[in-house]
């Protein structure tokens, strides 16, 4: 629990922060967002196709060029004084509408942790827990409340169209965006991305899935060529898009930097054509990642509506194609309408943002709770944690600038830190162009003053962790020490390996000779290598815990909150498990293909704003995507997917499984501990053998909560489409007659209860 007056300085800094920020974002009214009014196509009565068609019957041929391209942050922050510009408020994009037929500009922000990059304009956002943590959480309705949240803050600032969620597999866990995902299930993160998706769109905003598609690493990401089969990519990396646009009807698909058997992402006729628009039957539009355009002709007719940022593609040169029957009309006329059917489809025409001041209050319970939730504990030996308040006498907090802030990750899903980052990168970062991307950002939320808060009669001290004999000499004297272990990722590009940087191993490995009573919370993005594991009492996995970090950390370590949190990520043993031990980086680059150097920027490697010689990287694990390729090989993790310790323990009996539409799976699961826990309830698969499937796949689960020693009886539907296989030839899925064995547990290594049916 936050203190009265704790509560009080946040709100403070968070009125005045917003009390400061500049006219823009008060206005009653963005201009070029108008409801529409007095057209044929203001009646809602007719259709979103109806209405766009007749809107398109008076648009001049340069009106709806200027619908397929617009500026990004650079033009955006040179701040023209006349011109369409001047109606922008959006920091990553900017997309003129038609005024004069009541067709509102489109205002754009990413939004995976919170709105992104707001701080450049003055404005306060919500700084969220990672995408991680809040897969980590399993919990549908958790997400629907994320965008809930995230719609109202982004109405607030008058934007109409998210740039979020991001949902790509983690095939490659050193992937600098991994902290921005859901997991490496396509189950898990389409579920998830879709309910938050869902909750946006119903408060009238355009939402977006990206990055479509297999741009799953960021390290050399505009000149990597992503080889796969197709029945893998529909099964695991397509199959998380697919879901989350069955739940969310999300209105756009951002397509991705990469090369996909070797044509781009913003070019591929498959994955664009073939697949979303005719398989998916998805009515929005798709819009490139920035800079991800590579041809006009090419790219129109392979299924891209937008380019952005700018018009190098889509502006004079699509005008041109148009005119001289390259790109025929209707095509034109399709990308148009696709824009135009979305717009009236979500709202955003007749229910246009109108700008407030934020919910501040709700969007710190919003990210606590998130936090709360998704924090993993990992290990708890002699059941060192909860700590006890009451008789704790002295705790070491050591490392991880836990005095001061939590770490998030990187690049354009930053969310600008309230009151500034409490840790200045150096000048050669801060200097650097590129430094949304390198610099390490925390928020203002000290881990240091939640626990010294929680345990008042406690002696606190810190340690910064830079000196491990130190760090030592506290812990010994220490009746806990806990350790604030950092690792941090971003966007652009990858880490060189799953270790914790900077010594820390050598940290803890200090600290826990010094006290064996030593706990570690992790700040990451995804999974990292602990060889210290064994010799520590305690692990919490915090993830980036966002703006309300260090609250929702002292609850964890205090027993406040009892962890439910679970793994939506393998953590591997060693590298040397993983599908890809060596990671692939971009190939050396010589003068010819100029990539800009990383400066101060240790333990990433890779920028992906460069161009240089292609390379392939083979996803030759295919369909053993994170825990399948570790059953599949019999290879043991660290911690498998789906793991999370609680401070009580359950139990399960009596699985059955029923046909249906679908499959019904019910069983009993019971608190067999001394105080209340949710579980989260987990139901696996195993196909029949013939099917060349995994040894299993995730189908379905619930999170149950349960008083000590009661019991439920929980049932899990699971969807026809996750008992099917793709079959390429046919391009459909169908279902293989045999023996299918189903499995529930606590994790993907925890199945205790077992039940089989014959299809």
């Amino acid at each position: 629990m936050m203190t009265a007056g704790g509560w009080m300085k946040t709100v403070a800094f968070a009125a005045l922060s917003f009390a400061l920020l500049p006219s823009v974002a008060l206005r009653a009214q963005i201009p070029g967002m108008t409801p529409a009014k007095h057209y044929a196509w203001s009646d809602k009565t007719l259709s979103p196709d109806q209405r766009a068609d007749m809107v398109i019957k008076e648009m001049t041929l340069d009106e709806k060029i200027q619908m397929l391209h617009g500026p990004g942050w650079g033009a955006i922050f040179a701040k023209p004084e006349s011109g369409p510009l001047t109606r922008a408020i959006a920091v990553l994009g900017f997309i003129p509408g038609v005024p004069r037929l009541g067709i509102p500009d489109l205002q754009m922000t990413d939004s995976n942790q919170g709105i992104s990059l707001a701080g450049t304009n003055g404005r306060y956002a919500t700084a969220l827990p990672s995408g991680e943590a809040m897969a980590a959480a399993w919990d549908p309705k958790l997400s629907w409340e994320i965008g809930t949240m995230l719609g109202q803050e982004m109405r607030a600032m008058g934007f109409n169209m998210s740039l979020g969620s991001g949902i790509n597999m983690i095939r490659e866990p050193r992937n600098g965006r991994v902290f921005e995902y859901k997991g490496e299930d396509p189950l898990l993160a389409g579920t998830l991305a879709g309910t938050e998706l869902k909750a946006e769109k119903a408060l009238h905003l355009i939402t977006d899935l990206k990055h479509y598609a297999v741009n799953d690493q960021d390290a050399g990401r505009i000149v990597v060529n992503s080889i796969i089969d197709k029945r893998s990519m529909r099964e695991s990396d397509l199959l998380a898009f697919e879901i989350a646009l069955k739940i969310s009807d999300a209105g756009a698909f951002m397509c991705s930097y990469n090369k996909i058997n070797g044509t781009y992402g913003c070019e591929n006729e498959y994955t664009l054509n073939d697949v979303l628009k005719k398989d998916f039957g998805f009515k929005g539009f798709v819009v490139s990642d920035w800079g991800a355009t590579q041809s006009t002709v090419k790219a129109a007719m392979a299924g891209l509506d937008i380019e952005m940022p700018g018009n190098d593609s889509f502006g004079v040169a699509l005008k041109k194609a148009v005119e001289g029957g390259e790109v025929p009309m209707d095509r034109l006329n399709d990308m148009v309408h696709r824009i135009l059917r979305t717009e009236f489809d979500a709202g955003t025409v007749d229910d246009p943002p109108q700008p407030e001041s934020p919910n501040v209050m709700h969007g710190f319970e919003v990210a606590q709770k998130t936090a709360e939730r998704g924090a993993v504990l990992l290990k708890n030996a002699g059941n060192v944690l909860p700590l006890k308040a009451a008789s704790v006498k002295s705790i070491a907090v050591i490392g991880g600038h836990a005095d001061v802030g939590v770490m998030s990750g990187g690049g354009s899903s930053q969310v600008s830190p309230a009151g500034g980052n409490p840790v200045p990168p150096p000048p050669e970062i801060a200097r650097n162009p590129l430094a949304f991307m390198l610099q390490v950002t925390y928020h203002r939320s000290a881990p240091l003053k939640g626990i010294a808060a929680k345990a008042p009669q406690a002696v606190v001290k810190f340690d910064a962790g830079t000196d491990p004999a130190a760090a030592a000499a506290l812990a010994k004297q220490s009746q806990v020490a806990i350790v604030f272990a950092t690792q941090h990722a971003s966007e652009g590009m990858d880490l060189e390996n799953l270790s914790l940087p900077n010594k820390q191993d050598a940290l803890i490995e200090a600290v826990v000779a010094a006290n064996p009573r030593t706990i570690v919370v992790l700040e990451t993005g995804g999974a990292v290598l602990m060889p210290w594991l064994d010799k520590v009492a305690g692990v919490v996995e915090a993830w980036y815990p966002g703006i309300r970090g260090s609250e929702a950390i002292a609850n964890v370590l205090f027993g406040d909150v009892n962890p439910s949190g679970k793994l939506p990520l393998t953590f591997p043993k060693s590298e040397a498990d993983m599908p890809h031990p060596i990671h692939l980086a971009p190939p050396k680059v010589d003068a010819e293909h100029p990539m800009p150097k990383l400066v101060g920027a240790p333990g990433l490697i890779g920028m992906a704003m460069g161009v240089g010689p292609f390379f392939d990287v083979h996803y030759d694990e295919g369909l053993k995507v994170g825990y399948k390729w570790y059953d599949a090989e019999n290879k043991t993790p660290l911690f498998p997917f789906g793991f999370g310790l609680s401070y009580t323990t359950f139990a399960y009996s009596d699985l059955k499984a029923t046909a249906g539409d679908g499959m019904d799976v019910t069983f009993k699961l019971k608190n067999t501990g001394s105080r209340a826990g949710e579980e989260t309830a987990q139901v696996y698969l195993s196909l029949p053998p013939d099917t060349g499937e995994p040894p299993r796949r995730l189908v379905g689960w619930s999170k149950v909560t349960l008083g000590p020693g009661e019991q439920k009886t929980v049932t899990v539907h699971v969807e026809p489409l996750m008992l099917s296989v793709f079959n390429v030839d046919r391009n459909a899925w169908e279902r293989v007659p045999g023996e299918y064995k189903v499995s529930a547990g606590g994790s993907s290594r925890d199945l205790p209860v077992n039940a089989t049916m014959k299809f």
